[in-house]
């Protein structure tokens, strides 16, 4: 199996999410090994990122899906653009982990533009459009000013903290829900 094929493609104005595939390992490896990154990410996340993070990750995915476990897993592509994957966003339906629902990253160089309020958007469309899904949880380090502001701009709405340790030695996480209620009434 070389890609997770229950992750339907998804397109938005600027980009189309595409199921994730071993050949995203170069690009993820070559994007994602960044502390920028890494640091407001749940520790569970090795750092340094090894030499084979990217392969090992996907293969693991590959291996939860086969084995029945609902995971949607989207690599985000530019439209126009040369097919290389430029972040993720994971997403778990099921899922009742301190973490949440739903995890996502963006390459540095395209971050402050929008793009993953975008592709969070398509996603929480799928969410609540296709599985049906009436609530959802997602969590951020409170560390993570650009996380927090993804979540806001997509409706979601803080409702406590939990406790995670992160990279950053930040042991705080802000806990959000969304709802299929809001979503709609804020996408009317």
């Amino acid at each position: 199996m070389s890609e997770i094929t229950n992750t339907p493609t998804l397109e938005t104005k600027r980009l189309i999410l595409r199921p994730l595939a071993l050949s995203d390992a170069p690009a993820i490896q070559r994007h994602f090994n960044n502390w920028n990154i890494i640091q407001h990410l749940a520790s569970v996340v090795p750092w340094p990122y090894p030499e084979d993070g990217a392969t090992t990750f996907i293969t693991r995915e590959l291996e939860r899906v086969a084995a029945g476990e609902e995971i949607y897993n989207w690599m985000l592509v530019l439209r126009g653009g040369d097919g290389e994957a430029i972040g993720n966003i994971r997403f778990r339906p099921r899922s009742d982990n301190a973490k949440g629902n739903r995890g996502f990253w963006l390459a540095e160089r395209y971050w402050n533009q929008g793009l993953m309020s975008e592709a969070v958007a398509e996603v929480n469309n799928f969410v609540f459009g296709v599985l049906g899904l009436e609530v959802f949880y997602v969590c951020n380090a409170v560390t993570n000013e650009a996380s927090r502001r993804v979540k806001q701009k997509t409706g979601a709405e803080l409702v406590g903290y939990t406790e995670l340790a992160h990279h950053n030695g930040q042991t705080l996480a802000e806990r959000w829900r969304v709802t299929r209620e809001q979503w709609l009434r804020r996408n009317r």
